[in-house]
């Protein structure tokens, strides 16, 4: 396959995106760099949330690590071959990528059921900080607020994507919200079907509301510090998340709960505000 195939097939996968939007404002290597990784990404969530044996996507996903390792050899790859410029350029880091799977692999070895907070940050950090991290590398950002900003911005949109998820995992048998915060509301059960039904689903629902409100936050503090260049992408990334948030809210928990999506204008307000100016 060409180079040019394999660039616009992760671009394909990209468009459907919340961050398509976001990535498409970047330089032309950056953007490209980002379908690459949001391309990997989708590959190994496509496994994780597939009915088959749990077993073969356990393989499936080795054979990722094994193609992710090839990269850092300099040895033959296949499926990740696209990976391997935006590596080179952008000194990429392999333990990120295996992060990546290692989350992956928390939702194929058993359903996630009422994790407690513990559980559900190392989750977070897997699927979300790690990609995060991986990306501001791309957007050019100084190590060490980058990392932060990775640490925060990508725990508050795996939260927001929890809530706006809840219906849709339960019906896979799958419960992120945190057993501290289920317990504290009254709710005993670990049921997916028997949470998403329960009287006082809100106060628990508040409490990761909370917590994503604290990162989105502080991911703001630090966006606020950076260079304004760097920070582009990310920023309609967090308004993006930050109105699904608020909508959810607004929305409330009872059932039945109404998708909340962000609208076309919302985003073009924020294209124009941070992407332009």
């Amino acid at each position: 396959m060409a180079a040019a195939e394999t660039q616009d097939s992760a671009a394909e996968r990209a468009s459907g995106s919340s961050f398509y939007t976001a990535m498409r404002i970047m330089p032309k290597a950056q953007r490209e760099a980002m379908y690459e990784i949001y391309s990997f990404c989708r590959k190994v969530d496509d496994i994780a949330d597939s009915s088959g044996p749990r077993d073969k996507r356990v393989e499936q996903l080795k054979l990722w690590r094994s193609d992710i390792d090839a990269i850092y050899s300099g040895s033959g790859v296949t499926r990740s071959r696209g990976l391997v410029k935006a590596v080179k350029e952008f000194s990429l880091r392999r333990e990120d990528f295996q992060a990546v799977i290692d989350g992956m692999e928390m939702d194929v070895h058993a359903d996630i059921r009422a994790p407690d907070w513990a559980t559900l940050d190392a989750y977070c950090d897997r699927v979300a900080s790690a990609v995060g991290r991986l990306s501001v590398r791309v957007f050019g950002m100084e190590e060490k607020p980058g990392i932060v900003l990775a640490y925060h911005l990508g725990r508050a949109l795996q939260l927001t994507n929890i809530l706006r998820d809840i219906d849709e995992d339960a019906a896979i048998g799958r419960l992120y919200l945190p057993r501290e915060a289920l317990q504290q509301a009254g709710i005993l059960s670990n049921d997916p079907a028997a949470v998403m039904a329960h009287a006082d689903l809100g106060p628990a629902c508040e409490q990761v509301v909370l917590r994503a409100r604290a990162h989105f936050d502080e991911a703001e503090r630090v966006m606020a510090k950076s260079a304004r260049k760097t920070v582009r992408a990310p920023r309609i990334m967090g308004v993006a998340y930050k109105t699904i948030l608020n909508k959810l809210v607004a929305r409330g928990w009872a059932a039945p709960r109404a998708p909340v999506k962000v609208s076309k204008p919302r985003l073009i307000l924020a294209i124009l505000r941070y992407a332009f100016i």
